[in-house]
């Protein structure tokens, strides 16, 4: 057994995973907890606190019972998180005052409308590297300032979801870098400090923000004793600052340097470059990397895994089975959906069912399913949901002025990377191989090499060239090529044909 053990966990839009490694990368332990969604509103979307938390604990304490190390052994922990949007509203004794408004909420347009009158988009962009969008965390804070004054009124500070619960284990309020800059508009990112100019401009109090902002790798505080006790570990074990959970993703898959891009496919679509410039597009969200002075630019789809759930809780719950129906599994999904060809029998489904980001930014935009006819089965609707995911992949990566010089490599992350479906799918509608970490840990796996960058157990990020060794990668197939350039076309062609009318139907 390795002398020392560190664990990384990530609090997801779906799920909270964890898993236990040692300096060379190898698992001992993992554990995952699936959770749901508050939507009480088209295109909202909330989380509770306590489902974070919980969800965090059993997850972290199951790993490490799994992996068979000794508590004392266990020299550094990180936690990694969703993208927070609001962050958890806590009151003056640090409870919750209201659910969490996460990334996907779609809410705050006229919160939008109203900072745009106030500063324009280039300024905002000046500072900040970002702009304003529903998408952003500054806009939903101001929607409840704007919506719920009770709510305002009770709150003393916003914290992110890793950062919260990194609060209930060590009692230290913190934030890190890449949570504050994702806030968007009130992060200086040249400066990487708090704007007072900019929350004096939108009336947001610099006491609702964390003093201390600390890089991913830096101690946040240590166990208590309480929460050593519930995870099973010793007291003071060092916690580090976290980041947000596709930052973990991105160094798990081994981006380091300069140019480097990954696709991270979970609940959303990420495509994301590593970059040490001012970004060259405003239409895409930047936020800091955890490597210090290079950021993380990126443009990003509201949903992929999102839509596969939605279909198998909502559509096609069930299959008949000798033994009985029986919950439908996505590798039994995947494996109906391989006999089906390229372009899903003749549909196009567009993803946009919590909106749209990058690289469209409607917050109006709605989900359809066009084509069907009645030969069509649920199968063919299965593939079609695969290959949206891709054609909005490839919409922004074509969308972001970045070259793609030929046989460029995709690292694909996330739980896409697991359906060899549908890595083909995004091989053949985005030209580029997908390659896909042997390792199945993700952020975890990048949140435990952070804890041991930041517990001195390791010298540099450099050490993840150690840690990612890639599976086959998945080439494009000419044909299919092809095929997926017509029903592209159509993709695109089919949001501005219906775009007026998406609008008409969200007001209605």
């Amino acid at each position: 057994m390795a002398s020392a053990y560190f664990i990384g966990a990530d609090i997801g839009t779906s799920s909270a995973k964890a898993a236990v490694a040692d300096v060379s990368g190898r698992i001992y332990g993992e554990a995952a907890e699936e959770y749901g969604l508050l939507t009480p509103e088209h295109a909202w979307a909330e989380q509770d606190a306590d489902i974070y938390l919980g969800a965090a604990m059993r997850v972290i304490r199951a790993a490490f019972e799994k992996s068979g190390a000794e508590k004392k052994s266990v020299k550094g922990i990180c936690i990694s998180g969703l993208y927070g949007g609001s962050g958890v509203p806590l009151d003056e004794h640090m409870n919750p005052v209201r659910p969490c408004i996460i990334w996907m909420d779609r809410r705050a347009e006229r919160e939008c409308a109203e900072i745009a009158r106030k500063i324009s988009r280039e300024d905002l962009f000046e500072i900040t590297y970002n702009t304003s969008d529903p998408y952003f965390g500054f806009t939903k804070i101001l929607w409840i300032k704007n919506n719920e004054p009770r709510s305002w009124a009770k709150t003393k500070i916003f914290l992110p979801p890793n950062d919260y619960v990194i609060y209930r284990l060590t009692g230290q309020t913190v934030i890190d870098h890449t949570s504050a800059g994702n806030l968007g508009g009130v992060y200086d990112m040249r400066a990487r400090q708090w704007s007072q100019e900019l929350m004096n401009l939108f009336g947001i109090p610099r006491g609702m923000m964390p003093e201390r902002i600390v890089e991913p790798y830096e101690t946040a505080g240590v166990l208590t004793e309480d929460a050593a006790r519930l995870l099973g570990l010793e007291p003071g074990t060092p916690v580090c600052g976290g980041c947000i959970d596709c930052i973990a993703s991105t160094l798990a898959a081994g981006a380091l340097g300069n140019g480097q891009h990954t696709a991270i496919v979970s609940s959303s679509v990420n495509w994301a470059v590593i970059h040490d410039g001012r970004p060259a597009n405003m239409d895409y969200i930047s936020m800091p990397y955890v490597i210090k002075n290079m950021l993380y630019t990126y443009g990003g789809a509201s949903t992929a895994g999102a839509l596969l759930r939605w279909f198998r809780d909502e559509l096609v719950p069930y299959v008949k089975k000798p033994a009985g129906p029986e919950p439908l599994t996505y590798k039994e999904m995947d494996g109906l959906a391989a006999d089906i060809p390229p372009g899903s029998g003749g549909l196009v489904v567009l993803p946009y069912f919590m909106g749209e980001r990058s690289p469209i930014w409607d917050a109006k935009a709605r989900g359809a399913v066009v084509g069907l006819t009645l030969r069509h089965t649920n199968v063919n609707v299965y593939r079609a949901f695969l290959e949206a995911s891709a054609y909005s992949l490839r919409h922004i990566m074509e969308s972001s002025n970045i070259e793609m010089k030929p046989g460029v490599s995709t690292v694909l992350v996330g739980g896409a990377s697991r359906s060899k479906l549908w890595r083909q799918i995004f091989a053949d509608v985005t030209g580029t191989d997908i390659l896909c970490p042997l390792k199945e840990a993700e952020a975890p796996l990048g949140d435990a090499l952070i804890a041991a960058v930041g517990a001195g157990y390791l010298k540099s990020f450099d050490a993840v060239r150690d840690w990612v060794a890639f599976d086959e990668p998945a080439r494009p197939d000419a044909e299919a090529r092809r095929k997926y350039d017509e029903f592209y076309k159509v993709y695109k062609d089919l949001y501005i044909s219906l775009k007026d009318k998406m609008h008409t139907l969200s007001e209605l």
